[in-house]
């Protein structure tokens, strides 16, 4: 049995209240994080960014202009982190380099300014979906890993191998185009995610239980 995007929303709404994402001071924070927190956990992020601050380098220019052995040492507990430091380098030649960029993210038709920050060496859908949509405000659906596992036990099978952009048009054709909510909606989904829907669920006191497949076959749950 499947439900609508909405509706799950509204469940998770009521189960744990607005989540304040993205978790950063400042919209350069929150692009640093979002190329750092790739295939790692935030708290290994939130170490990462933890030194950057500590030594005043969450700048664009101070960050751009820094050493690499000292970005590198900084970001290290973020994991991978000669890959990120590659790629969160060619995202800030991006800004440093392209006159009026900030802006031109800001206001550009949103399919266009996320087709400038997928032509950025390192930088996939779910990076710019993430950028676009918690350091701009843009109308944009994150989709990660999370959301598929969670959907797919919902009973969107298809959604767990889809196509990135298959799923994102799923909700974003299925919710009402809020930029509050498409945040709200995707931090509830990690945080549900965390507390429940792991690879291996927690399913007592899950909010979702009654409408999940993963409860249904008591053998996946702990």
């Amino acid at each position: 049995m499947s439900f609508e995007p909405l509706e799950i929303f509204q469940h998770l709404f009521a189960a744990y209240g607005p989540q304040h994402w993205w978790p950063g001071e400042t919209p350069f924070e929150i692009i640093v994080g979002a190329v750092l927190t790739q295939n790692t956990a935030w708290n290994n992020v939130s170490r990462a960014i933890a030194n950057l601050k500590g030594e005043g380098l969450l700048s664009l220019e101070a960050l751009y202009a820094a050493p690499p052995e000292r970005v590198l040492r900084l970001i290290a507990p973020s994991g991978f982190y000669n890959v990120k430091y590659r790629r969160l380098q060619a995202l800030l030649g991006y800004f440093h380099s392209r006159q009026g960029a900030w802006q031109y993210l800001h206001t550009a038709p949103v399919e266009e300014a996320r087709a400038e920050l997928l032509s950025i060496h390192g930088i996939g859908p779910e990076t710019a979906d993430s950028i676009l949509l918690y350091a701009f405000g843009r109308l944009t659906f994150v989709v990660d890993a999370y959301t598929r596992r969670l959907f797919a036990r919902l009973g969107e099978d298809w959604v767990e191998k889809a196509p990135y952009e298959a799923v994102r048009r799923y909700f974003m054709e299925g919710l009402p185009p809020d930029v509050a909510l498409y945040n709200e909606f995707h931090a509830l989904i990690v945080t549900h995610s965390k507390a429940h829907c792991r690879k291996r669920p927690h399913c007592a006191g899950c909010p979702l239980g009654q409408h999940c497949a993963a409860q249904r076959t008591a053998a996946l749950c702990v």
